[in-house]
């Protein structure tokens, strides 16, 4: 900004903090002039869609957690659908393979068993057949034996090796059939990941369809101004309606910096509107503001730092909700 706009500003900003000084000196107690206001809220849409319906219009009383505006929900709600059909179907793949993986399981267990078993029986009987025929073959050479119970003997060797055989290949079939079970209950945790991936979808469609409500604040409010109707595109950020708690309000004013050290949040103080001369309730003081307001861009004098103002929040404590926004009223010290 010109340095030759900034000093006159700052002088004449001066003057009249010295005349207000002067003039509550001889005047009267120390007061501060300001405006009542109330700690406006928001309400903004978190998701684009059209506006179908705003149900409060400027100054209506509000209930807590009320729904003061209905975006179009159609196409979230198809797909909410949609998500939820996919999860029943999932979820009967799910009952499907795990009946496979059970009966698979107990099947395949009984017939590994029963093959563990017969393979055991298959090899006692080739082991004494080898040595039925061993003997045979000895007594054969002392004449105690013929050739014909030799080749007896031989033949039941030889069939014995071949059950032998059979029993181990069927085992290792069965001992095999493990790994398809294996692999049922791999398929099934995979479909148990896509049933949870399916489940998260569906919540964080479910959370975009609540938010095309807009809800108030979970205290009763009034509407102050309303932003957007009904048939107007909302984007996420888009404000909607902007309320206050009628029960919290404050003035604001502004201390000058030499004055500063009379204040401190937490101080009790006396309001008093134009509106109604001689009736002041009570105050406290909830802010004080950590920087000056109008401070020049470069400050080169006292003077020019006296002539700075912070800004204060004083808090109404009692008849809240008969102050209006906008009003004017002094804040007297106690």
């Amino acid at each position: 900004m010109n340095r030759k706009i900034i000093v006159p500003a700052v002088v004449v900003m001066a003057l009249a903090i010295a005349a207000i000084v002067y003039w509550r000196s001889d005047r009267g107690p120390a007061h501060y002039t300001g405006f009542v206001e109330g700690e406006e809220r928001i309400l903004r849409s978190e998701v684009p869609g059209r506006v179908l319906e705003v149900r409060f219009a400027e100054g209506a009383t509000v209930e807590a957690n009320a729904v003061v505006a209905v975006l179009d929900d159609r196409d979230v709600a198809a797909r909410v659908d949609a998500k939820r059909s996919a999860m029943e179907a999932i979820e009967r793949e799910i009952r499907a393979q795990q009946e496979r993986v059970g009966v698979t399981d107990a099947t395949t267990s009984r017939d590994v068993a029963a093959q563990r078993a017969a393979l055991r029986e298959a090899e006692a009987q080739a082991s004494w057949s080898d040595k039925t025929f061993a003997r045979e073959q000895e007594l054969v050479k002392s004449g105690a034996s013929t050739p014909q119970l030799v080749d007896d003997a031989k033949s039941r060797r030889d069939q014995a090796r071949g059950q032998l055989d059979r029993a181990r290949e069927l085992l290792a079939r069965a001992e095999a059939s493990l790994g398809n079970v294996s692999i049922a209950g791999h398929d099934l945790e995979t479909m148990r990941k896509r049933r949870d991936q399916a489940k998260a979808e569906l919540a964080e469609l479910e959370i975009t369809l609540a938010k095309c409500k807009i809800q108030a604040p979970a205290v009763p409010t009034v509407v102050q101004t309303q932003y957007l109707w009904p048939g107007e595109l909302a984007q996420p950020g888009t404000a909607i309606l902007s309320v206050i708690d009628p029960r919290d309000k404050y003035v604001q004013i502004y201390v000058p910096v030499a004055e500063l050290e009379r204040f401190r949040v937490g101080q009790r103080v006396a309001i008093e509107l134009d509106s109604r001369p001689g009736r002041r309730v009570p105050g406290e003081v909830s802010f004080i503001a950590d920087k000056a307001n109008f401070t020049p861009e470069k400050i080169e004098t006292r003077s020019d730092r006296m002539g700075q103002v912070y800004r204060a929040k004083i808090r109404i404590l009692e008849d809240v909700e008969s102050f209006q926004p906008g009003t004017e009223g002094n804040v007297y010290l106690g």
